[in-house]
């Protein structure tokens, strides 16, 4: 009898253990920049010791860099429960992309997608073309779409439905156009300008078999959905390293993506509600909101109710909720908020 019972916690804890060190496995997490610089804008930089810190977290992590689309396919269709990938990702093509983080990213042998918005290329302070061709010719840079123009993407309160199809169908396959007579290249890929996208822009993504990635952060894996990819922003604001190592190590948020909202604000505070399911325990469970700090929420049933306190001023802010996922990994969910009545950038 003492055996047998020594062996079922024999069993017992051989299968926690199992689960403890998958848990601490991630999902594909994809980064974001724009400069890398000591000089530019200080919301949208990351100093150049910064992502050279970075990148050698990673490294030290043994953490693999992979290839976006093909690490984003693997994620989605969830193959990667067992193993931690990371993407990195740049925004617009600015000149330090190719004078400072290439030649790092160089060094450390890492792969990574530069998303082009094409009117701007060539102006001071982007890349040009005969720079943004020299990288593409290597295997392990791709070049994506990020629009003609930068211009925000949601339909605009008021607008003429007719008049946003022209703009926003222009916008798409006139930079893709650019970019597949320029460059060569036609990649299904798309990061929204601002990270802003409301269902109607996602049905375009859709229909043209796009991925599409905001600025909202999280991991990808098999909760989350085609055309609002997450990424980690890095700039100097949001990438130190004492926080890094847990947005590195993240895992998808075990609630389907695409039945939450698309962020389009029809209140303020915005109220989302979303399941517990079998993985997560309210007691767990920790939710934020931007300028807020912690925020409180409700369960009804197996549902969680998350709601600010009190309206935000801003025209794009966050719910971030994280809980647990085994030995310092977290499941992390971003739900971005769009008030498309407060002032464009």
């Amino acid at each position: 009898m003492i055996a047998m019972k020594r062996l079922k916690l024999l069993t017992m804890i051989t299968a926690l253990l199992m689960v403890a060190t998958t848990a601490t496995k991630a999902d594909l997490v994809i980064l974001q920049y724009h400069h890398v610089d000591d000089s530019t804008p200080a919301a949208t930089s990351t100093s150049r010791s910064l992502f050279e810190a970075q990148l050698q977290m990673i490294k030290d992590l043994e953490l693999e860099v992979v290839p976006l689309l093909a690490g984003t396919r693997q994620a989605l269709a969830g193959e990667l429960e067992n193993s931690s990938q990371i993407a990195i990702t740049f925004d617009d093509a600015y000149e330090s992309v190719y004078s400072a983080a290439a030649p790092a990213l160089e060094r450390f042998g890492m792969p990574y997608t530069i998303f082009v918005n094409t009117d701007a290329i060539g102006s001071r302070g982007y890349m040009t073309w005969d720079e943004l061709r020299e990288l593409g010719q290597h295997e392990s840079v791709t070049i994506a779409n990020h629009s003609t123009d930068h211009d925000h993407m949601a339909r605009r309160t008021g607008e003429p439905a007719e008049h946003w199809q022209t703009r926003v169908n222009r916008s798409l396959d006139e930079a893709q156009k650019v970019l597949s007579d320029r460059l060569g290249i036609e990649e299904p890929m798309f990061a929204y300008p601002y990270g802003e996208f409301d269902e109607a822009l996602e049905a375009k993504l859709a229909d043209r078999g796009w991925y599409g990635y905001g600025q909202q952060s999280g991991a990808v894996g098999r909760w989350s959905h085609d055309t609002r990819l997450p990424r980690f922003p890095m700039a100097n604001a949001y990438g130190q390293l004492g926080t890094l190592k847990d947005k590195l190590l993240s895992k998808a948020f075990p609630v389907p993506v695409k039945d939450l909202p698309d962020g389009i604000l029809a209140s303020n505070p915005p109220a989302l509600s979303f399941p517990l399911g079998e993985q997560l325990d309210a007691n767990r469970l920790t939710c934020f909101a931007s300028g807020q700090g912690r925020i409180n929420f409700t369960v009804t049933g197996d549902t969680v109710h998350v709601q600010a306190p009190k309206a935000s001023q801003s025209r794009r802010f966050r719910y971030n909720c994280t809980h647990p996922a085994g030995q310092g990994s977290f499941y992390w969910l971003s739900q971005q908020w769009l008030d498309r009545d407060k002032p464009e950038d």
